[in-house]
């Protein structure tokens, strides 16, 4: 509170700007429970007692021995969730969300099943028993998470499917309910468009009518009479089994922006949503600052290309690119791609302010992000894409003065000390460093495609020269320490830079020329081979 009503009276003195950056924190309250070892075991506690509700609610004689083999297997959850994913074990909220939808999965099914035996015809059982949403759990938390979860939630939940139903010995709900859960895994592994959830649902749907073929619960089926058996019943059936995978894949079509929104969780649906060139940051850029509009679609492309080669998400590196430079929109004219008729308002500044504006289009950048409620993997990558590398032409400019003004300072009789020093420090972006690999590649990709428009007669040895400098100089002034991105695959990254480049920056045959007034000539027979046609023009 006093630190309010003292920036106050420095506004009022014009000694504070009266403008707040954004900035998205989270207060003490939210922190505990997102890390707090409380919060965790009242997960751990929530998921045990309505697994034994869901175990008990049988009353059988063996429950109680269901129940402790429940837990146990809860155990074995834990430890591998604990080994395995050590980020969810970290995040309260990612528990919440694992162990929320396990116990959804677990709920819908036992209702499914214990549905189907109060029918009081055979068929309707039958048809209720196919209707059994095996999917649920593995397709949601694949889609939201990734296949490494997906598959976590299919074994876990295969095993707490067949236990809260009767017991373990029911071999053919297990394997049914395995089976489907790894398909639905399988064909959500790269999720970019909702029809692709119809489509794994539709995938689901078939291998549950597969199975339950093979295990006797379609028909019955004489197949030495054919002719004889109900096949209209038979077509139910297969509806049922069916629509139940498609039906599941449309609730969770439905319910993927709630948790999304809920679980602060973005999937790659979603950053393709945000890839949309039509929002009102990027359709400012296109007016206020159209070179760093073409900059970021240059580096986007590259960012993606090169995160696709080492298996990283290329919609984040995509989206992220976009987006990387919209602090420049603040003053676009004092950055170098977007100057025109040869005008540099940095020849009339010092080189301490020239860095401080470019250094601030950072700052400036998160400030827009938050004010637009952009995601929060996109604004850390505005706040990395440069690191705390250093703003080198500014920094050896400001050296240059710093030496002439000594040399003059001899000859007038100033004293040294009167000189002032150049503080590295302050020609440094104020970072952090990349934090993953998607980041780290923007980084690379951002330098590399500024880096290649200073090139004057383009070669393939000189792009490859190129990137390979600006890469040596990131490992040296030690950038990429904080990512986890291998050696290895920095190589992939590099390879994919210059392949990239290489078919962009071709260069293309000089065109003879038509008007009359200028001087022509002759091509040669060769050239005139090597001609694209009048429509490649």
């Amino acid at each position: 509170m006093l630190g309010f009503f003292e920036r106050q009276r420095l506004v009022r003195k014009g000694l504070a700007s009266a403008k707040q950056r954004r900035r998205r924190t989270e207060s003490e309250l939210m922190q505990t429970l997102e890390h707090g070892l409380l919060a965790k075991l009242g997960v751990f506690a929530a998921f045990v007692l309505g697994l034994a509700i869901l175990i008990l609610s049988d009353g059988g004689s063996s429950s109680t021995d269901n129940v402790l083999i429940g837990i146990l297997i809860f155990v074995v959850a834990l430890a591998q969730l604990w080994i395995n994913h050590p980020g969810a074990w970290e995040s309260n909220s990612r528990l919440v969300l694992i162990f929320g939808v396990l116990l959804v999965h677990l709920a819908a099914v036992k209702w499914v099943l214990i549905t189907a035996d109060a029918q009081p015809l055979v068929e309707r059982q039958l048809l209720w028993r196919l209707a059994v949403p095996y999917s649920l759990a593995p397709l949601t938390l694949s889609v939201l998470l990734g296949r490494n979860h997906g598959i976590y939630a299919t074994i876990f939940a295969s095993l707490w499917t067949a236990l809260v139903y009767r017991s373990l010995s029911d071999a053919k709900l297990l394997v049914m309910s395995l089976i489907c859960g790894f398909i639905a895994v399988f064909v959500t592994m790269e999720v970019r468009r909702r029809s692709r959830l119809i489509r794994a649902g539709l995938f689901v749907g078939l291998a549950t009518l597969l199975l339950a073929l093979l295990f006797g619960k379609v028909g019955p089926i004489d197949w030495s009479a054919l002719s004889d058996n109900h096949w209209t019943f038979i077509g139910w059936q297969s509806v049922v089994a069916i629509g139940s995978g498609i039906g599941t894949a449309l609730v969770i079509g439905g319910a993927l922006p709630v948790l999304e929104n809920m679980f602060r969780v973005t999937t790659n649906i979603s950053w393709l949503e945000l890839a949309d060139l039509n929002h009102p940051l990027l359709r400012r850029m296109t007016i206020e600052a159209p070179g760093t509009y073409h900059h970021s679609l240059v580096v986007a492309q590259l960012a993606e290309a090169a995160a696709e080669a080492i298996g990283a998400n290329p919609a984040i590196a995509r989206v992220s690119a976009y987006f990387h430079d919209i602090g420049k929109l603040v003053k676009p004219e004092y950055f170098t791609e977007n100057m025109r008729y040869g005008r540099n308002p940095h020849d009339e500044l010092a080189p301490t302010m020239s860095a401080l504006i470019i250094l601030a289009h950072v700052k400036e950048g998160v400030d827009l992000a938050l004010k637009n409620r952009l995601n929060q993997q996109v604004v850390d990558a505005i706040q990395q894409h440069h690191g705390t590398s250093l703003v080198f032409y500014f920094y050896k400019r400001a050296l240059q003065q710093q030496e002439d003004a000594r040399q003059g300072g001899k000859i007038m009789n100033i004293r040294e000390e009167d000189i002032p020093e150049v503080c590295e420090e302050s020609f440094r972006y104020p970072g952090p460093k990349p934090q993953s690999k998607e980041c780290a590649i923007l980084s690379l990709a951002d330098g590399i495609e500024s880096a290649s428009r200073s090139i004057e007669k383009i070669t393939p040895q000189k792009v490859d020269q190129l990137i390979d400098d600006i890469v040596q100089k990131r490992l040296l002034d030690d950038q990429l320490s904080d990512c986890d991105l291998s050696l290895r695959e920095l190589g992939v990254v590099t390879e994919s830079f210059k392949n990239t480049l290489h078919s962009m920056m071709h260069s293309r045959v000089a065109y003879p020329s038509d008007r009359p007034s200028e001087k022509r000539e002759t091509p040669s027979p060769t050239k005139l081979r090597n001609l694209p046609p009048a429509s490649a023009a």
